[in-house]
């Protein structure tokens, strides 16, 4: 079996993995994170297998730097949070040995400190499928 058939973000990105896709285009695709800091909490990948940052080809930079841009608006807009945190890990600290940017709402008071995260799980499905619809629809009207 390859790499990237071994791969749980190349199969996600892949369809062939089940995940709550917020987001894709050709190069990218956005979901949200099964153990997430905060609900809509996201994780952004490439499509193609890369395992870090220096791995991404060029000519596909501006785009998925562009994607992370819309996608934080998003998260803060559809989950009305403050703000929001965006974050690359290289190798360590890398779960997933492929490329991922975790974007996370962020609200004053909310406990997250420093690189400490305390991941947690959606309440239930429907707190997950809510997360996702308000990230959803927030990228339909920022367009």
């Amino acid at each position: 079996m390859s790499e990237k058939t071994e791969c749980k973000f190349c199969r996600i990105a892949a369809h062939d993995l089940a995940s709550a896709v917020v987001f894709e285009d050709k190069i990218s695709l956005a979901f949200l994170d099964h153990r997430p800091l905060f609900p809509g909490h996201l994780l952004l990948i490439p499509k193609g297998h890369v395992e870090t940052l220096d791995e991404l080809p060029r000519d596909q930079l501006a785009g998925f730097f562009g994607n992370a841009q819309r996608l934080a608006s998003a998260v803060e807009h559809g989950m009305q949070a403050q703000g929001s945190f965006v974050a690359i890990n290289n190798r360590v600290s890398q779960s997933v040995p492929h490329l991922h940017v975790h974007i996370v709402p962020r609200s004053k008071g909310d406990g997250l400190r420093g690189f400490f995260w305390p991941r947690g799980k959606y309440r239930d499905e429907q707190q997950m499928q809510d997360a996702q619809g308000a990230i959803v629809m927030a990228l339909r009207e920022t367009k």
